[in-house]
């Protein structure tokens, strides 16, 4: 066996058992050891730039494996959020999560006074599945007791178009204010109005009919709401299936919506690299350094048909009245995958990665595998058996 790249042995130790595909794979990934042009893969030679100080809030944070889950059945009647039922489950999930002796020392492990902080909110599944008012205002005063200014939280997502026609901007708290990267989409997503050219991604892999000599083409850029308006961002997810990626939640949440040209990661039912652009875009070390907390809006939740969702999709969702939070992304989107593959079983559908196309899914194969490679790139926790769960249930 030719060794690769100065590699002493594939394997060491007594116990030389054999690596199973998804460990060689993740191992491949992980270290860029094997050019993809001898492998005959797609190439995953990626790469980020952008200087930001790492420091004991970076992923995976304060609590890594950690998850907090807190359930309430009522804070859902009738499809609608419940704001006192809610705003307990943010309160002792943030307890749950830090052991700190209540819900405001929670919050000031992780904030103080005179930072800017950043809310990433979710608007793609609208108007069925978004980031809801009640556990946006709970988050809001959360970081008001940990004595952080209405002024100085900043409410965003990564189109003005899509942040209005969600009506994000009419129940904010006065003061609070709201940001964006781009007044719209477009097929081609590499304009540059919002976006930071010192701190970007470079994936060897572009839109069709681009080539690999245009930077702008292989390259996202993260805003400059990130990267320039605030201090740390709190990361607002939803727990919801993706066509391409399988799971949407903490991970792709940040990875989609806080860069630019990322169509070029799913461009169509065949071209899909959500696996390894998911966890490459969230390696850039601003996104890293900065989402110091991640919390999950699992109130109302999605198993099938998403991010945009058909009208039909609607029986997909159900009511999950669940609350997470946690400092690492990856433990928390491998617990979502596991309750959504539990909700398909349940409904009698294949799990994520074995789903086949459909009316409502319209790529070959979906890639749930970006959790695992995010967590063999330092990013969290992958190893279920090394996750904590922590459930509380409250009413």
């Amino acid at each position: 066996m030719q060794l690769l790249y100065g590699e002493t042995r594939a394997f060491q130790g007594e116990d030389r058992r054999r690596e199973n595909r998804r460990e060689w794979l993740q191992r491949i990934l992980a270290t860029s050891l094997v050019t993809p042009f001898a492998l005959n893969i797609p190439s995953f030679a990626n790469s980020t730039s952008g200087k930001s100080e790492a420091s004991k809030w970076s992923m995976p944070g304060l609590f890594p494996g950690r998850v907090s889950s807190v359930f309430h059945p009522g804070s859902m009647i009738n499809g609608e959020y419940q704001s006192e039922p809610v705003r307990e489950m943010i309160r002792e999930a943030m307890v749950g999560l830090t052991g700190a002796p209540d819900w405001v020392a929670a919050w000031r492990m992780f904030f103080e006074p005179g930072e800017v902080v950043g809310i990433k909110l979710n608007p793609s599944s609208y108007p069925y599945v978004i980031s809801a008012p009640a556990v946006v205002q709970e988050i809001i005063a959360g970081l008001v007791a940990a004595g952080i200014r209405h002024q100085d939280i900043v409410v965003y997502d990564r189109y003005k178009g899509m942040f209005f026609s969600a009506g994000f901007d009419k129940w904010l708290p006065e003061g609070v204010r709201i940001s964006w990267a781009a007044d719209y989409s477009d097929p081609t997503q590499q304009r540059m109005d919002g976006y930071d050219p010192d701190h970007w991604m470079d994936m060897q892999l572009t839109l069709p009919g681009f080539d690999f000599s245009n930077e702008r083409a292989r390259r996202s850029y993260v805003a400059r709401f990130l990267t320039k308006e605030v201090d740390k961002l709190v990361n607002l997810c939803l727990l919801k299936h993706h066509q391409s990626a399988g799971i949407t939640n903490a991970l792709k949440n940040l990875s989609h919506g806080v860069v630019n040209n990322v169509n070029r990661s799913h461009s169509s039912p065949m071209l899909n690299a959500c696996g390894s652009f998911i966890p490459t875009s969230v390696s850039i070390p601003v996104i890293r350094n900065k989402t110091v907390l991640h919390i999950c809006d699992a109130v109302q939740a999605l198993s099938h048909g998403g991010p945009i969702m058909k009208p039909e999709a609607t029986k997909f969702v159900w009511a999950h009245k669940r609350i997470y939070a946690s400092t690492d992304p990856v433990a928390m989107d491998k617990l979502g995958w596991e309750v959504l593959d539990q909700q398909r079983a349940a409904m009698g559908m294949k799990p994520l990665a074995e789903a086949p196309m459909d009316e409502f899914s319209e790529f070959v194969r979906m890639q749930p595998e970006h959790v695992d490679i995010a967590g063999a790139l330092g990013l969290g926790i992958a190893d279920r058996e090394k996750i904590r769960l922590i459930e509380r249930t409250l009413g």
